[in-house]
């Protein structure tokens, strides 16, 4: 196991930058996810740490060696990609030892490191089987063994479960965790599903065109976004952010919007008055109540165990989290209540958080 270091790392396709001088420090043995929509440049940040394109400035480091100019055979790292890439001609076991057979190690130590990897899995009944006789949850659990069996320094995991079900996806998922759990191992997964990266990951790096928006663990993100962008993306369902002036009410503060309704924040107090802000409240720290804030149903969708509302205050949209059964309908109008000590404030111009 080793510690991974990304300093000031750009990249740049011709005259596109696509990173733009990224700073990461991952301990031995952590488990950081990187997630951004689709273009922030995370798969291109895994594939430089992988040796798979050349970097155009800033260094890698892998257990305090710089590896810029290292083959990616030569950086101790074993990668898993989203496309499983296994021989169809090959059983589970030549697939999974290839890599050792590759580098002539003694037939007793690739035996060996086949046999715990399989174990650990749980493959050892499928290790004479070809890939066309695999689930796509076995097939991804080979990909990881043949992962396990160099015993690198870090593991890359590139999307790898988006070809999967969901309901496989979340057993996949407790696996990885347990793998992780288990082995210790360094190492960096990329996804575009931020409550895969929320479950999974010791720490979390928002990506957005090129630049670290924020890192932090889990619970960082989600209880204090330091931006627009993050509050947005992490959550789900995502949060509901609104423009309007912050102005000071009593002992507290309300927010007008633009399209005239007032929101009542009692139990906010800030030092502001007048200021623009964009204001943010997580869907499940809304409440519908027989006081509050009108609000005119849209939709309402049932999950089971909540029930996800879709309505309008004058004309912004808030979705709200509801956990008991009550009747509410589509064109009814609900009263909804703003608990002022779970909201965020963020500046209108910079994007920053406010406080």
């Amino acid at each position: 196991m080793s510690a991974l270091e990304v300093k000031g790392l750009r990249k740049s396709f011709g005259p596109v930058d696509v990173l733009h001088g990224i700073d990461i420090e991952i301990t031995d043995g952590e488990f950081v996810a990187l997630v951004g929509p689709s273009g922030c440049g995370k798969s291109t940040l895994l594939r430089t740490i992988a040796g798979l394109e050349t970097v155009t400035g800033g260094a890698i480091l892998i257990g305090g060696r710089k590896v810029n100019d290292v083959a990616p055979k030569n950086r101790d790292i074993a990668m898993v990609f989203q496309s499983y890439a296994l021989y169809p001609h090959m059983t589970v076991a030549e697939n999974m030892s290839f890599s050792l057979r590759l580098k002539r190690l003694p037939k007793a130590e690739i035996d060996g490191r086949l046999r715990r990897a399989a174990e650990i899995l749980g493959l050892t009944e499928l290790l004479q089987r070809l890939p066309k006789q695999l689930s796509g949850g076995q097939r991804q659990r080979v990909a990881m063994g043949r992962a396990i069996v160099r015993d690198p320094v870090v593991f890359l995991f590139d999307e790898p479960l988006s070809n999967l079900d969901a309901k496989l996806r979340v057993q996949m998922r407790a696996e990885i965790k347990e793998l992780h759990q288990r082995l210790r191992t360094t190492t960096v997964y990329v996804t575009h599903d931020q409550v895969e990266a929320m479950t999974l990951a010791d720490r979390i790096v928002v990506m957005h065109s090129g630049h670290i928006e924020q890192l932090g663990t889990p619970l960082e993100l989600y209880d204090r976004p330091q931006t627009i962008f993050v509050a947005g993306f992490i959550g789900s369902p995502s949060m509901n952010l609104m423009d309007g002036t912050l102005r000071r009410a009593g002992g507290g503060s309300e927010l007008m919007l633009p399209s005239g309704p007032v929101i009542g924040l009692p139990h906010l107090s800030v030092d502001a008055d007048g200021v623009e802000v964009t204001f943010g409240i997580r869907p499940e720290h809304l409440s519908v109540s027989r006081e509050g804030v009108p609000a005119t149903v849209n939709i309402v969708e049932p999950t089971g165990a909540e029930t996800l509302v879709n309505c309008r205050i004058g004309e912004q949209s808030v979705s709200v989290v509801v956990r008991d059964r009550q009747p509410i309908n589509s064109g009814d109008t609900i009263n909804l209540k703003f608990e002022g000590a779970t909201v965020h404030l963020f500046d209108r111009t910079t994007g920053q958080r406010i406080g």
